[in-house]
């Protein structure tokens, strides 16, 4: 079923006829969903200002407005303020891409020296009780769902520790029902046995729920709010907690409230108008950085990908050359903040932009649950969970880690030394 924005939904033919009867109502009845903008119970609230800057600036920003004199002027300046950020996201920036790269290829020496940090994804669950339209794991897409087990997140971690890797993210669909806190909290301590640095990109949670994964581990946050637009939020995000716009804004927040050493960020490029999305991304990171001086902050773009079910899913209007303009403002702006490009790009985008932008790149990567020894060892696995969404380059580690090489970079398993 094709819907506005070229955006489409989740094949209903694949659906129970209760389940297609409710998923009309949804979409169909806004005034059977909840209000985005209001807090469900248990969820806490710090009641922060920054989602209120982030937004004024994002819905005051006209990218249309600026001409190439103006590109010209932000370029000649020594560091970019908020102003010129907007100057270099904007239309009249993309024919001065090449002199955007220079620039930004010069902070990232300036600031990183030659070096690109590799990681991999773990996804150690996929059951969800949200209903976001874009995404494989949503709680009406028919899927093979999984959930690890102690013994089989383990297999999994050795597979890939032994593959060389030293830094994992730890990912689950967002149940707390299925994958709760504490079942998180052991697989982070699972992961500390195996890897040096360990974060997580689960289902927001409160401060002191931070405060345990810490303790059990956790050195990194990850969110991605999907869209900044409120409104447009609200149509994508139809059912669950994941429906709560402001309890997902603040949750980096929390995170470092909690004692997280660092948080990431991110857009989902191509559900909304990609230029205001990061735009208010990096703003996020901006204000987040002058309240947490102490915390480290990192940033992502991904784009839209096909999905099971639904193939068709793809960015509106991102291509690699907007994507490119956002990575070098992102650089030129945040010169000090990691940018990470993930497996959703090809191998030749990513190849490119780890010269001039980006810190850190994933490798060996599944979005499925349970099949690395498949991955890895060419293993048949018939009860493997299905895959979030497709990636563009699977490269493995050992690759991965020759072809950064051959791109006169260095490449970086870890860089912390606990003691």
């Amino acid at each position: 079923m094709r819907m506005k924005n070229n955006l489409f939904f989740v094949d209903s033919k694949k659906l129970s006829a209760e389940a297609l009867k409710k998923k009309h109502r949804i979409e169909n009845d806004p005034s059977s969903r909840t209000n985005h903008m209001e807090y469900m119970e248990g969820m806490e609230q710090i009641h922060s200002d920054i989602m209120d800057k982030v937004l004024t600036e994002m819905n005051d920003y006209d990218y249309n407005h600026y001409t190439a004199d103006d590109v010209k002027r932000a370029l000649a300046k020594e560091s970019c303020g908020i102003a010129d950020f907007k100057v270099l996201l904007s239309p009249a920036a993309l024919p001065f891409l090449e002199q955007m790269a220079d620039r930004a290829k010069a902070e990232t020496s300036r600031h990183f020296g030659n070096t690109v940090y590799i990681f991999t994804p773990l996804y150690i669950a996929n059951y969800c009780e949200n209903y976001c339209i874009y995404c494989g794991f949503n709680c009406y897409n028919d899927i093979n769902r999984k959930k690890l087990t102690y013994e089989e997140m383990e297999k999994e971690m050795k597979i890939i520790a032994d593959s060389g890797m030293e830094e994992i993210l730890l990912l689950t669909g967002e149940s707390r029902k299925v994958s709760s806190v504490e079942y998180i909290g052991q697989a982070c301590k699972i992961a500390r046995k195996y890897f040096r640095n360990i974060g997580v990109e689960i289902y927001p949670v409160n401060v002191d729920e931070y405060q345990f994964l810490h303790e059990c581990g956790v050195d990194y946050v990850t969110v991605f709010q999907e869209t900044y637009d409120a409104d447009k939020y609200e149509t994508l995000h139809l059912m669950g907690h994941k429906r709560v716009f402001p309890y997902r804004f603040d949750a980096q927040e929390r995170a470092l409230m909690g004692g997280v050493r660092g948080v990431g960020f991110s857009a989902l490029l191509g559900l909304s108008d990609f230029r205001k999305d990061a735009l208010a991304t990096a703003l996020h990171v901006y204000y987040l950085q002058r309240r947490y001086p102490h915390g480290e902050f990192s940033l992502s773009c991904p784009r839209l990908r096909p999905i099971i079910n639904n193939e068709q899913i793809s960015p509106m209007d991102v291509g690699e050359r907007q994507l490119c303009q956002v990575l070098c403002a992102y650089r030129i702006f945040l010169p000090y903040v990691g940018i990470t490009v993930s497996s959703r790009e090809k191998e030749s985008f990513r190849n490119g932009i780890v010269k001039i932008a980006a810190t850190k790149i994933s490798a060996g990567v599944s979005t499925g649950i349970g099949d690395h020894e498949g991955k890895y060892k060419g293993k048949e696995i018939d009860d493997a969970g299905d895959e979030q969404f497709e990636i563009a380059d699977d490269r493995s580690f050992a690759q991965m880690y020759r072809d950064i090489e051959e791109e006169g970079l260095q490449p970086v398993i870890n860089d912390y030394i606990y003691v």
